[in-house]
């Protein structure tokens, strides 16, 4: 991260007491420091990102931790041993076998348990699904943070190893959504059952029409996902009766919120703004 991004924020003196956010996805594990008194609309003031192991020991979580901390000590300008350890943690996690694991490595790291998003935490959000207990973690910090940051009805896009879709309602209500294979997935997918279809580096398209085989299925790949994207938003905005404010997050949200033709909003600390939202829900810091 880029250190003119921290010039105007509080002296270490004052920052001494974090919150830690840790979403581990599928394929990606990313971790958000928060001030302790930082108000629900605050952004993080370090964020990392790191591919999430299949296989991982609550050592070799803590180990992770406390590198992914020094690293972003260093982004703030910190010295080594100088960014005190998280005075408590909220943790998002989508990989069943995982959960203990994080949870035992966050306890040995910051000063308390961590809370896990699951059953039995509040969430501030009506629920309009059949079953709560299915719905992902991540899915509910993404809806939580697009009501709280863009109002009411919403539509919250999800960039990963699925694509998942969040539905808000006009009454704030959590509706649904939709969960679809996402674009690494598929390029993926292309390379692994088509023998003669190589892996491609995934970017902006020159154009629709490729001119070599790894031109057309760069187009396939990014358009393809574009083109799906504005289907299901716009059968969602048909769903909804009225058009909605869209948010994008996650891998290339930057990237595929210019190639849309709906008007969307690129947020890359969506998900860490709901966990973060969820912490001062159930834990209200106290000093």
């Amino acid at each position: 991260m880029q250190a003119d991004a921290f010039e105007k924020r509080p002296s270490v003196a004052e920052r001494d007491s974090f919150v830690l956010c840790v979403d581990v996805g599928n394929s990606r594990s990313s971790f958000g420091l928060f001030a302790w008194d930082a108000g629900a609309q605050d952004e993080p003031l370090a964020r990392w990102e790191s591919s999430t192991l299949a296989q991982l020991t609550s050592d070799d979580a803590r180990l992770s931790l406390l590198q992914v901390l020094s690293l972003m000590g260093s982004d703030l300008g910190l010295r080594a041993g100088e960014l005190r350890r998280p005075r408590a943690a909220i943790l998002s996690c989508v990989v069943p076998s995982l959960v203990e694991v994080w949870v035992q490595a966050l306890s040995r790291v910051c000063e308390r348990r961590p809370l896990v998003v699951g059953p039995g935490l509040k969430t501030g959000l009506k629920m309009r699904y059949r079953d709560p207990a299915e719905i992902g973690s991540d899915r509910i910090a993404d809806a939580l943070a697009a009501r709280e940051r863009y109002g009411a009805p919403v539509i919250a896009l999800d960039l990963g190893t699925t694509l998942n879709v969040e539905a808000v309602g006009e009454d704030g209500s959590f509706l649904g959504g939709i969960i679809a294979p996402g674009l690494d997935m598929g390029a993926r997918a292309l390379s692994q059952d088509a023998a003669r279809l190589p892996v491609v580096e995934l970017g902006r398209p020159g154009a629709v029409i490729g001119r070599s085989t790894r031109e057309a299925m760069l187009s396939g790949i990014v358009l393809g996902e574009v083109a799906r994207m504005e289907g299901l938003v716009a059968r969602v905005q048909a769903e909804l009766g009225q058009v909605a404010p869209v948010v994008i997050t996650g891998t290339r949200a930057d990237e595929l919120a210019e190639l849309v033709s709906f008007e969307a909003k690129a947020d890359a600390n969506l998900t860490f703004r709901g966990l973060h939202q969820l912490f001062l829900q159930n834990e209200r810091p106290a000093r």
